[in-house]
């Protein structure tokens, strides 16, 4: 994006920003608004606990699966094109689902939604990281975008708890309607308009085997974790996306045009981002979903009730978002990344302890500020570094390559550590289950904080700084750029 298209640069940069914080808003809300009002649907629309968790899994496996295209059709066809093609699939899928009365219905506006979010969220974040002057004007854009996002997977429980309860979980779905149409109606006025469209330049067989190999992958995880790792669709999955991921491995490697150009991962900010995110995603993802299910299936809250309880994490968030600009601004990236890991890990270790059959929201509350101070810290350290030292028409690739890996990393560690949680509750029912269950989502808890500690290693490989270098804010730029640039 020139200079002169800058939203930064334009009449109405806040403006800008804002609707781009609207974007990243309304996809973190579609992924947790759901989960407090998963009981009322399957009442309502006639899930079985065995298909229950697809109206979750749905929306992951679409939105996982086609990021890496939708990040680069945003380079090629023009961010605010994708921004306005995303923002009107949100609104037409959530219309679907507000309506839906059947399972199939349902489930399918909840993989359009998936689907519009791997189109949208590539073309918000290369917005943002093009719009913004590398350093600390686009760390402070960033932190604006970071709010929006992940105080947007805790909002989404106190949102969807205070819709359920007060007009039902036709709600959840009804009220991205609105916010969709404004979204793309603005995006005419506060958007720079894209230039022509670049023909001839798609990797077709690098677009068909990555997305169906993520895709696939995401399918057997989430897949195999709710109906046993050795069923014959399952092995056959993975089987599959193992092909296919190495087949598109192997066209990008020869290819002229690749969709995903390995040199990107020789830029040491990228590929080190790319492994926190992973991590990140892996464990810190599932926090909102146990303590969904610690404050409504142990606790016994109603959905008002747990929505409310979110109201601590969110703010915590906020409060680490705020703290993570002031950080990057005087540690840098690298280490900002570092302190924002190891207070999620000792967030967990809080928080596990007061995950108990006779606990409270107290007894958590503890645990669950430290980890939101974390998520908050770490969410947008993330980012940032996944954004810098990337060429401009590259943007949207990079970006659809980091949110590729926090959601096969968020499918795989809700996979397992759900697994974990599980063990041994199979028969139980009363209050045998109730503790059974709070000690499962303990051990889980512990389980994802020691393995958060290994991002360490991960943001290790980002460029620090060197002796005599100036400061955080002026070296971002100098320091984390591609390898041979």
């Amino acid at each position: 994006m020139s200079p002169r298209q800058s939203p930064a640069r334009g009449r109405r940069p806040g403006w800008s920003l804002a609707l781009l914080a609207l974007g990243h808003l309304i996809i973190s809300l579609d992924f947790t608004i759901i989960f407090v009002a998963l009981p009322d649907i399957a009442a309502d629309v006639g899930f079985t606990p065995h298909t229950l968790q697809w109206v979750v899994t749905a929306y992951a496996v679409l939105y996982g699966g086609f990021l890496l295209f939708g990040g680069r059709l945003s380079d090629l066809m023009g961010r605010r094109r994708m921004f306005v093609l995303g923002m009107t699939l949100y609104g037409v899928a959530s219309l679907l689902g507000g309506l839906a009365t059947a399972p199939a219905v349902l489930l399918a506006a909840r993989a359009l939604q998936g689907l519009a979010g791997a189109v949208l969220f590539p073309a918000v974040l290369s917005l943002v990281n093009t719009a913004f002057a590398e350093g600390r004007e686009r760390n402070r854009a960033l932190t604006v975008w970071a709010m929006a996002g992940a105080g947007g997977l805790t909002a989404g429980a106190l949102a969807g708890g205070v819709l359920t309860q007060t007009f039902g979980w036709q709600a959840v779905f009804y009220v991205n309607v609105p916010l969709a149409v404004v979204g793309a109606v603005a995006a005419f006025a506060l958007l720079p308009a894209d230039d022509r469209v670049t023909r001839g330049s798609v990797d077709v067989p690098g677009a068909l085997t990555g997305t169906a190999g993520i895709t696939m992958l995401i399918f057997a995880v989430a897949h195999g974790s709710e109906v046993g790792w050795a069923r014959t669709e399952v092995i056959a999955s993975a089987v599959v996306a193992a092909v296919l991921l190495a087949t598109f491995l192997l066209v990008q490697a020869r290819g002229r045009t690749p969709l995903m150009p390995l040199r990107l991962f020789r830029n040491r900010a990228l590929s080190g981002a790319i492994m926190v995110i992973f991590v990140f995603g892996l464990t810190m993802q599932a926090v909102p979903y146990f303590l969904t299910l610690y404050f409504q299936n142990v606790l016994g809250l109603n959905a008002l009730e747990t929505g409310l309880a979110f109201l601590g994490p969110t703010l915590s968030i906020t409060a680490g978002n705020f703290l993570s600009e002031r950080l990057n601004h005087r540690l840098g990236t690298r280490r900002t990344l570092v302190a924002g890991i190891v207070t999620n890990a000792a967030g967990a270790a809080l928080l596990a302890p007061g995950m108990h059959a006779d606990g409270s929201v107290l007894t958590v509350l503890a645990g669950v500020v430290v980890i939101g101070l974390g998520m908050g810290i770490t969410y947008e350290a993330m980012w940032i570094a996944a954004g810098t030292g990337v060429p401009a028409h590259e943007q949207g690739l990079a970006s659809g390559v980091a949110s590729t890996a926090l959601q096969v990393g968020t499918a795989a560690g809700l996979a397992v550590l759900v697994a974990v949680a599980n063990h041994g509750i199979e028969g139980l029912s009363g209050q045998v289950l109730r503790a059974a269950s709070a000690e499962g989502m303990r051990v889980a808890v512990y389980v994802l904080g020691a393995v958060m500690l290994t991002a360490v290693l991960a943001a290790l490989r980002l460029p620090g700084p060197r002796a005599g270098s100036p400061p955080a804010q002026d070296r971002d730029a100098a320091e984390l750029r591609p390898a041979g640039s």
